[in-house]
């Protein structure tokens, strides 16, 4: 046999081993049971099913045609607030009703290197990333108040910018996290230019898978917290690389010190709110990849300082992964590890989150509780997400039920998406705007006609009386207080 000839068979044995491959990756995983059953206080958890290859199945962006539109849940409306934008993804509104926009996409590099990451580029620019950010901020502004942004400028872009997602303003400072730092910039409201000098407010872990950096100020404003995803999906990397990630870092905005870590094991937390009943802080959090279509839920939770959530050694509290068998969990782990509180749904890639506070007109089913943007799965099949759902809230505070449907249609039904759902806000006339960020849309939701919604009462219960005196065994009470545990039985 000849050279030539050799040549020719190893590629056709390679092509055929290459189409094989492919076949079954983009085959995957068919899931076993529905978003339904893997959502809520209490989702099915099943078996894993370790992939050492990721399924893959990928909704591929077509965008709207003139006239088209999401559709509403019953009772509401939703139409164009702003359109022809590059990739947005945060959206924040501000005290005087003007909206902000971050256009951007990941950080050259992000994925990191080799054949993985190129695979992953590949895969990522399927599913509507532009490849580089388009690293802008812009103002939208409804001056005549028919639901439609007339105005629109550029207030930032350039070289100060680096991915920018997070925003938050504040007594003339707005704030701007790029992917590896939280910048301040001098910004009184209705101007349309950012022209000063920013100063660095904290220093972000850069880039990795995750590249979003969420930020919320506090309610008295004093204090900014970083929302910063890991640079894996567990740990797979090293996890000298995850030092500072998968956690939510606190700031206090009045004093010289460094930040602080509020909350650790939150594999990729996203949109960040506070609960208008409790005065929690709440996050979404995308879980990891790779354990099978069903496996493991994202999800919706409170945060407490000082939280840890499990990840990479733990998912949901009593579950282990593992995968994970390289590095040591921290000491007793176990012990202190939390559940989340509601669960979202496996793969369905939480982004953005804002509670109801009073004021909305959305009609009395959204009257209390939390919209979520879901972006959408790359890796289940059936797809995932790509909508936008309500969680609704009892009076004490608490998530219940399942999720309410509030936009859905993004998906064709032929494996294409018109857009994804990446972040939601309450805007100052009580409508709900939602950003799409592979069609370049902001939607605008509400109920037409509907009363503004009375505002959340938030829960007040009594103080506990001192107890001055022990009046026993401390050891005795101590036990005699100890509850069983209703999932296990066990004190």
């Amino acid at each position: 046999m000849t050279t030539k000839r050799k040549l020719l068979v190893a590629l056709a044995v390679f092509l055929v081993v290459f189409g094989i491959l492919a076949a079954w990756i983009w085959r995957g995983t068919p899931a076993e049971h529905s978003l339904d059953e893997l959502s809520g206080r209490d989702p099915v958890i099943s078996k894993p099913k370790p992939e050492e290859i990721p399924s893959v199945a990928i909704a591929r962006p077509i965008g709207w045609a003139p006239g088209e539109a999401p559709k509403a849940a019953q009772g509401l409306e939703v139409a164009r607030y702003a359109e022809g934008l590059e990739h947005p993804r945060v959206i924040y509104v501000l005290p005087n009703g003007d909206v902000l926009v971050a256009e951007a996409d990941a950080p050259g590099g992000s994925m990191g290197g080799g054949l993985t990451a190129k695979i992953g580029e590949t895969l990522m620019k399927r599913a509507g990333s532009h490849g580089t950010s388009p690293d802008k901020l812009i103002l939208l502004r409804d001056a005549n108040g028919d639901g439609k942004a007339e105005v629109r400028e550029t207030l930032l872009e350039g070289d100060l910018l680096a991915s920018p997602s997070g925003l938050a303003w504040n007594d003339d400072t707005l704030y701007v996290a790029n992917h590896d730092a939280v910048l301040a910039f001098t910004y009184k409201l209705g101007e349309t230019r950012l022209t000063g000098e920013p100063r660095k407010v904290m220093d972000l872990p850069g880039a990795g898978n995750h590249w979003m950096r969420n930020i919320v100020l506090s309610p008295d404003g004093h204090r900014l917290y970083a929302a910063v995803g890991s640079a894996s999906n567990i740990g797979e990397k090293g996890m000298e690389l995850e030092k500072g990630r998968a956690a939510i870092w606190e700031k206090d905005l009045y004093k010289d010190g460094y930040p602080r870590q509020y909350a650790q094991g939150l594999r990729n937390p996203n949109g960040m709110g506070w609960n208008p009943s409790t005065g929690e802080l709440w996050v979404v959090v995308n879980e990891r990849d790779q354990l099978g279509p069903d496996l493991v839920p994202d999800y919706l939770t409170n945060v407490p300082v000082g939280a840890h959530y499990g990840w990479p050694w733990i998912y949901w509290k009593k579950y282990t992964d593992e995968r994970v068998n390289n590095w040591a969990p921290p000491e007793y782990i176990d012990d202190y590890v939390r559940k989340p509180e509601f669960a979202l749904g496996a793969h369905v890639a939480p982004l953005g989150l804002a509670f109801v506070n009073g004021g909305e007109r959305l009609g009395p089913d959204y009257a209390n509780g939390a919209f979520i943007a879901r972006h959408g799965s790359w890796n289940r099949k059936p797809l995932s997400g790509y909508d936008v759902v309500f969680v609704r809230f009892d009076e004490f505070g608490n998530p219940r039920g399942k999720p309410l449907p509030v936009l859905s249609g993004f998906l064709n039904g032929k494996g294409q998406t018109h857009g994804r759902p990446t972040w939601v806000i309450l805007a100052r006339d009580g409508a709900l705007l939602v950003s799409d960020d592979t069609a370049g849309i902001i939607w605008r939701v509400i109920a037409p006609g509907a009363a503004p919604s009375a505002p959340i009462k938030p829960v007040v219960t009594a103080r506990m009386p001192v107890k001055r005196d022990l009046g026993g065994d401390p050891s005795a009470q101590f036990k005699a207080g100890i509850r069983a545990d209703p999932e296990d039985g066990q004190q």
